[in-house]
């Protein structure tokens, strides 16, 4: 290029080079609420154990009976982490009898999974 050329540079161009786009929308009050009421659910080891267990049961759902055992934790304390994940809005369960069976609501798991991803494209982009 010549001293007498002059690139001129649209405003799109300016915008790409100084700045880059925002990925995603910053999360609102609410939103950042609710996933920090269930990040907190998830914030607790044994709670995090239970979640795993559940979601990787067979057939989708698992048997109280089956998580209890795997702890050295009484029962009333199991059974309070699992409240603390329903209540989280992370599983769901359903009395068959005398036991307690749970599952993982996919939507909160596939929330989560997308704002863990923009996240991540987020800090890429950065």
């Amino acid at each position: 290029m010549s001293k007498h050329e002059l690139v001129v540079l649209g405003q799109d161009d300016l915008s790409a080079a100084c700045c880059p786009e925002p990925v995603v929308v910053p999360l609102g009050d609410d939103q950042a609420a609710e996933l920090a009421k269930i990040f907190k659910a998830l914030g607790d080891p044994v709670r995090l154990r239970l979640l795993s267990m559940i979601a990787t049961g067979a057939g989708g759902e698992v048997c109280v009976c089956d998580l209890t055992p795997a702890f050295d934790l009484s029962q009333p304390t199991i059974s309070h982490h699992l409240k603390l994940l329903r209540l989280a809005g992370l599983i769901d369960c359903e009395r068959r009898g005398t036991w307690v069976y749970y599952w993982v609501l996919p939507a909160v798991l596939e929330r989560l999974s997308t704002f863990l991803t923009a996240a991540q494209k987020v800090e890429a982009a950065g």
